[in-house]
């Protein structure tokens, strides 16, 4: 089974070293977050483990990926100024 992951720079925690990314899973709706593109890609998977785990041990039903696209839209600056 696959699964797409978004990776996005960077985490804004102040609690946390600087080069942590974001990993969106979002066929599962999941989100975690590790220490470089191989942390968070590791986080994501343990996460997706644990997840359809618990999913299968409650009789629930795990979705499955189809396809997946990526796409970036821009926004005028002007919008976000104050």
């Amino acid at each position: 089974m696959e699964y797409s992951i978004l990776f996005e720079r960077p985490v804004e925690d102040e609690s946390l070293p600087e080069g942590y990314y974001y990993a969106h899973i979002p066929a599962l709706d999941l989100c975690t977050h590790g220490l470089g593109i191989d942390g968070a890609k590791k986080a994501a998977m343990e996460l997706i483990i644990a997840w359809v785990e618990e999913k299968k041990a409650h009789g629930e039903s795990v979705p499955v990926e189809k396809e997946s696209f990526y796409s970036k839209i821009e926004i005028s600056d002007a919008l976000f100024s104050q």
